[in-house]
């Protein structure tokens, strides 16, 4: 599956892995299939982009490669009868090289194979593969902003609203959506191809980010704020039954924020007020009825300090999910950007003994758990006291 990519300014560097089974033929056939793990990774790759291959097995490491065609989706890619659907054309730029024991110089140099390698970290490994082992270390090997990572815990935090070399959504917009948060569901919960629905689109931070990923995305707002947003209310939206592979939803708060003057926006009705989460059920509704059996939603809210009140948002908005949806996990968002991260309101926050919101919550939930998961079995280890 091919997608609409934007050249670098400068090339990037990856690191893609083999084994001792899969070496031979990939050498042999220039191109570098990889699993699921490295979708994300792969969908990076631009034609031009240095690539090295380790293998896993052997702690080897071969170069240099250049990407002669972006990154690739095909689910029926003859080589490995299909397990491996990410894949990379290659050629090889000048002659072969092998180092051995490469991970003791990728330590030593602080280059861990997860990571994107900026134009001094490519040198650093092509001088190693030469010979050069007495390369120092550097922070400017890697570059941390290229791409974010996919995160393995339910702390999710990142400090830029967007990534890579496209904007993603405006981030002048109030309640602007960090993009890694998509970025995240999206690789977790969907293919490439997938339809990711965002009935509450803002700025269009999800569109930005599905088409980056290669998904199909379809976005609503009560108050468009761009062409590619289509004009709907999120409680009855003009799209068929059980079509959606994803939904993603930063709704209102509450009326903390003034979006827009359409006198039906949700925003406009304050969080104390049981017609907020009312309303918030209908799109709960709406959602379920146009996702798959299946079908993930991901669910971004905060809770409410304001006058002296304290409004428990997030619960409220949990209560109401789980009559129609079955739970997946719950993520905390660390907040960053907010308007009251400032010396002056973190001393008002002292002084009269208030806490400013430092995260939200990220509901994740499923409509029909087995359906999606199946018999998932993990063998857990239990540990005693």
């Amino acid at each position: 599956m091919k997608g609409h990519s934007v050249q670098h300014d400068r090339p990037v560097g990856f690191i893609l892995v083999c084994t001792n089974k899969s070496e031979k033929q990939m050498l042999s056939s220039l191109v570098f299939p990889q699993s699921v793990i490295y979708g994300h990774k792969v969908f990076a790759i631009k034609p031009g982009d240095y690539i090295f291959l380790y293998n896993l097995d052997t702690d080897d490491l071969y170069g240099t490669f250049i990407a002669a065609t972006e990154g690739q989706y095909d689910p029926n890619l003859p080589l490995f009868n299909g397990r491996y659907p990410y894949y990379v054309k290659v050629k090889i730029t000048g002659e072969l090289k092998q180092l051995k024991q490469a991970k003791n110089f990728l330590d030593k140099i602080g280059i861990s194979r997860k990571d994107y390698l900026t134009y001094k970290g490519i040198s650093a490994i092509i001088s190693g593969l030469n010979g050069n082992l007495n390369i120092k270390r550097s922070d400017s090997y890697i570059d941390e902003d290229y791409r974010p990572a996919i995160i393995s815990t339910t702390l999710w935090d990142y400090h830029k609203q967007s990534y890579g070399v496209t904007p993603k959504g405006n981030n002048k917009y109030p309640g602007v959506t960090p993009a890694f948060i998509i970025y995240n569901l999206v690789w977790r919960y969907t293919k490439p191809g997938d339809l990711v629905l965002d009935p509450m689109a803002g700025s269009g931070t999800t569109i930005d980010v599905c088409k980056e990923e290669r998904r199909r995305v379809i976005a609503f707002d009560i108050v468009p704020t761009r062409e590619d947003i289509i004009q709907a209310d999120a409680r009855k939206l003009p799209i068929e039954d059980s079509i959606v592979d994803l939904v993603f939803i930063d709704s209102p708060y509450g009326d903390n924020i003034r979006y827009n003057e359409h006198p039906d926006n949700i925003g406009h009705i304050p969080a104390t007020d049981e017609k907020f989460y009312d309303e918030l059920e209908k799109v709960m509704v709406e959602c379920y009825r146009v996702m798959k059996e299946g079908a993930v939603m991901g669910w971004l809210i905060g809770d409410q300090w304001a006058k002296k009140v304290f409004v428990p948002v997030g619960f409220k908005i949990y209560e109401r999910l789980i009559k129609y949806f079955e739970p997946i996990d719950i993520i905390c968002v660390v907040r960053r950007n907010q308007t009251s991260n400032t010396p002056f309101w973190h001393s008002k926050a002292l002084q009269h003994n208030f806490f400013l919101r430092g995260f939200k919550y990220l509901f994740i939930v499923c409509k029909s758990y087995e359906k999606k998961y199946g018999n998932l079995k993990i063998k857990w280890n239990f540990y005693e006291r």
